[in-house]
């Protein structure tokens, strides 16, 4: 028996970011009906800046191992910055407590240095997911218009992932070794990494499992004019 379509209000609202993933691979034939999906993203002027590079298999185990030994030599290789410090109080105060939110569903103490550096590890590990997407991009003046484009299409691909049943991560962090994916990856040295998608069947028996942020209300974020 078929399972009803979900709706799209069911979609995007339980849509959230898995931290572990089964290892099964996405069927190609669905993968590229998903990225099909994320294709039709609306863009500045149809331009459709983004540039996708999807791994998996022996690649992914070969870009999870330099990624690995990159994190532990601190070979940090951003192409944009990024200083969580530059947020406003309550977006810093929403980040601390994602992340307290998280290392407590994962049981790790807050002085358990080793534990807690297993748990980033975790990020280069793509969280034991089966595929990676990794988004790149032309660096266009400075950038924000460019990058507005790329995380349209991140959430369109995302929400045809949790249409499906399946779920994905977005992760900054992968950005911060821009140089290593593209020498593993084989990328040109103009398209610039903003960030990477972890995606795959969610773990549900996997304690991040549990760990799910909720929203501000609307009127921290909305102004109306009338």
């Amino acid at each position: 028996m078929s399972l009803p379509t979900p709706s799209f209000q069911d979609v995007v609202r339980s849509r959230h970011s898995a931290r572990g993933f089964l290892p099964s691979p996405i069927p190609r034939d669905t993968l590229e009906d998903i990225l099909q999906d994320a294709q039709c993203a609306p863009s500045n002027c149809n331009t459709q800046p983004w540039n996708v590079h999807i791994v998996a298999g022996k690649k992914l185990d070969a870009l999870s191992a330099a990624l690995l030994d990159a994190l532990r030599a601190e070979k940090y290789s951003k192409d944009f910055t990024f200083d969580t410090a530059d947020y406003p109080p309550t977006c810093r105060e929403r980040a601390s407590e994602q992340g307290r939110t998280y290392y407590r569903a994962l049981g790790v103490a807050r002085d358990d240095s080793l534990s807690r550096a297993e748990v980033v590890e975790r990020n280069v590990r793509f969280f034991g997911a089966p595929h990676v997407a990794l988004l790149f991009m032309p660096s266009v003046g400075d950038n924000v218009r460019v990058a507005s484009d790329v995380g349209m299409y991140a959430q369109t691909f995302l929400l045809s992932l949790a249409a499906r049943g399946y779920a994905g991560v977005p992760q900054a962090v992968l950005g911060y070794f821009a140089d290593t994916v593209r020498q593993i990856l084989g990328v040109p040295g103009e398209l610039k990494l903003l960030f990477g998608i972890s995606f795959g069947a969610p773990d549900t028996s996997h304690p991040a499992f549990t760990y799910q942020q909720g929203r501000v209300p609307l009127a921290e974020s909305v102004a109306w004019h009338e």
